[in-house]
């Protein structure tokens, strides 16, 4: 054997000599198909439960669940190897096509989060690609942010120039449990492959999956590489690992001061530092093993003058589940708190993913006199009110537009118009918002904020994928940036905003700006209540169902949600990709993409709505409730009704299609 281990970690990278694949152990073509079946294929990532269970196999330590979705094992299947050099050639062929030219090599950037059965996936990818032909510049473990933004830097650079890369593949499941696995492809723009694009990749792997014997052609895929060539892959991690932090600290000081120009980039930033200097400010990182343990947060964060308390901030040290909401914040709670207790100055703390593009926050609520989560959609409001202060307190920007996907609450509009600033929707899904972005500015928007409100994901332009740095440096801009008559602090900008200015206070925190905001109750679509399992497929049947249903509930209600909210009509809306469109009565419109039905008061202000869409992630049906003015019970009375009509919608074309 001859394993390469990475040296910053210690953790494995690879044998070049033990080829992942033989002759003798190759899976029959059922097995491979069965192992398929349950992956979930979209924009937002290909995903599935990769990891193999075996005698002694490792658990999560928070988990109680008996099959392999919280596994932390480094083994896959053989069926699940094959599966893996089928979704290289895809994306390979796929580069390849793009590069056009006979003969040229271009290059492709790998890399992957934190789960431990990244690295056996991505030597599959590294020797497929590097046997069709490619380039592969392996990054090891990487944050999404990190080599989005590295993809997107190096992409472009004019042809022929050393550094250039075509595109790149990310082998992670985001949020998802760490038994799980996947990959986000894109090429080198900085951002995944968006709906259209990522179309025909999806049906080039499927039919790889139905061939007469997908592990043949996986086995010629995984064998064509010399070892010379996979053991420099394998050696060459740090080196691009290196280039990767570099351009993402670049990138990141362009991002978060809105500057083009290094020597403004740089007064943006001093001025940061001098008022955290003025005013310290203490951050707790809970960072879950995450990949964002390799990244650059402490440098960036230091180099501003916070002080900092950075926890589990070794790869793989999994101390919660992975999605940063409800009770895997608890935590950072409790972190905080204690933090608190020791310096006064510590008030914010943020928990990522473990691809590291979200990071939710917690805060010190003095209120409370203690620590407590915001909610996703919180953040996100928090996030959108600092971004439009800021551009108001610089002067910039004209016809500014918020990007948000379908199930992010109608707070935001209510923000936004404080500004002057119209909000677009999009479906969920990340690639859905930055794209409709795009669409916008190049029509002469503004669109400097964008994201989805319902994880709490904060996408600051020039960027294209979310990513915790943004969401901290609005809260650092929003608490520290200072106070004077040439230019008003962020806090006050938004107080003259609603009229409240009279209730500045130069020692402010997070939590008197908190108490300014729209009072709405959402659901969280991470919660279990919000998560369903229905059993039709053909999710237009379901919704054409539900219009019927929800028809005959509304004549039932309307007088109920007159007398109690002040309702006394309602508008449909469907979300395809990066449109939205009107749709009256005909729910079924909206297909298998989101469904959000608006209630309106007499003056057709937006009260509430109930929102519906099939997860292109995870195989539920995921339903929120977002109510104006709204209590915990306030949520619970819409939600129950919303889940009481799919249900039934759902059991209604069950039976039809048995009748």
């Amino acid at each position: 054997m001859s394993l390469i281990y990475n040296p910053q970690t210690g953790l494995d990278i690879g044998d070049p000599d033990r080829v992942p694949l033989l002759p003798k152990n190759l899976p029959q073509a059922s097995a491979v198909r069965e192992s398929a079946a349950s992956f979930i294929l979209s924009a937002s990532g290909w995903r599935k439960v990769f990891a193999f269970p075996s005698r002694g196999d490792p658990r999560a330590p928070w988990s109680s669940s008996s099959d392999s979705e919280d596994s932390l094992t480094t083994s896959i299947s053989d069926a699940d190897k094959v599966l893996s050099a089928l979704m290289a050639r895809t994306f390979g062929a796929f580069v390849l096509e793009k590069a056009g030219k006979p003969g040229r090599k271009p290059a492709v950037l790998l890399g992957m989060d934190s789960r431990p059965t990244g690295p056996a996936i991505a030597d599959i990818f590294a020797r497929c690609l590097l046997g069709m032909g490619l380039e592969v510049r392996y990054c090891f473990i990487i944050s999404a942010p990190e080599i989005m933004t590295y993809a997107g830097v190096c992409g472009h650079l004019p042809e022929g120039e050393f550094g250039k890369v075509a595109g790149f593949a990310y082998i992670s499941a985001s949020h998802n449990p760490p038994g799980h696995n996947g990959v986000k492809l894109g090429l080198g723009t900085g951002g995944v492959l968006n709906a259209q694009e990522i179309g025909p990749l999806i049906a080039s792997f499927k039919a790889s999956v139905a061939s007469t014997d997908p592990s043949l052609e996986a086995l010629a895929l995984v064998s064509a590489v010399s070892r010379e060539a996979i053991a420099s892959c394998f050696r060459d991690c740090s080196i691009w690992k290196r280039r990767a932090l570099s351009a993402y600290t670049l990138f990141t000081h362009r991002v978060v001061t809105d500057e083009e120009e290094l020597e403004d980039q740089a007064r943006s930033l001093d001025e940061l530092a001098e008022a955290c200097a003025a005013r310290p400010l203490g951050v707790v990182a809970e960072l879950n093993g995450s990949a964002r343990s390799l990244s650059i947060d402490r440098d960036f964060f230091e180099a501003l003058g916070l002080r900092t308390k950075f926890f589990n901030d070794e790869p793989r040290r999994f101390a919660r589940r992975i999605v940063p909401e409800g009770e895997s914040l608890f935590l950072c709670m409790r972190l905080l708190d204690e933090a608190h207790a020791a310096d006064s100055c510590f008030q914010i703390g943020y928990a990522p993913d473990c691809d590291g593009d979200r990071g939710n926050l917690v805060i010190w609520d003095e209120g409370k006199f203690g620590s407590r989560a915001l909610e996703a959609q919180e953040v996100f409001a928090l996030s959108c009110l600092a971004v439009l202060s800021c551009l108001e307190r610089s002067g910039k920007g004209s016809r500014i537009a918020i990007v948000v996907n379908d199930a992010t609450s109608i707070r935001i509009e209510w923000i936004a118009d404080k500004f002057g600033a119209k909000v677009f929707r999009a479906e969920t899904g990340e690639a859905n918002v930055v794209a409709l972005a795009e669409s916008l500015r190049s029509e002469g928007w503004t669109v400097r904020i964008l994201g989805e409100g319902s994880n709490g994901g904060t996408i600051v332009y020039p960027a294209k994928v979310r990513d915790p740095l943004a969401t901290m440096t609005a809260m650092l801009q929003l608490l520290r940036l200072p106070d004077s008559e040439k230019a008003p602090s962020p806090y006050r900008i938004w107080l003259s905003a609603c009229g409240r200015e009279s209730e500045y206070r130069k020692d402010y925190n997070l939590g008197d700006v908190i108490a300014t905001l729209p009072q709405w109750a959402t659901t969280s679509v991470f919660e279990p209540r919000a998560a369903l399992k229905v059993s039709s497929q053909d999710k237009s049947a379901l919704k054409a169902s539900y219009a019927e249903i929800f028809a005959l509930a509304w004549e039932t209600r309307k007088a109920e949600l007159g007398r109690r909210y002040g309702i006394v009509s309602w508008k449909a809306f469907a979300t395809l990709g990066t449109r939205e469109v009107e749709v009256g009565a005909d729910f079924a419109a909206s297909g298998a993409g989101g469904l959000r039905i608006v209630f309106l008061s007499e003056d057709r202000e937006a009260l509430a709505h109930l929102w519906m869409r099939g997860s292109g992630t995870e195989p539920v049906f995921r339903i929120q409730a977002d109510v104006a003015d709204g209590t915990s019970e306030d949520e619970e009375y819409f939600l129950s009704w919303h889940l009481a009509m799919v249900k039934e919608a759902d059991a209604a074309v069950m039976a039809a299609k048995q009748g």
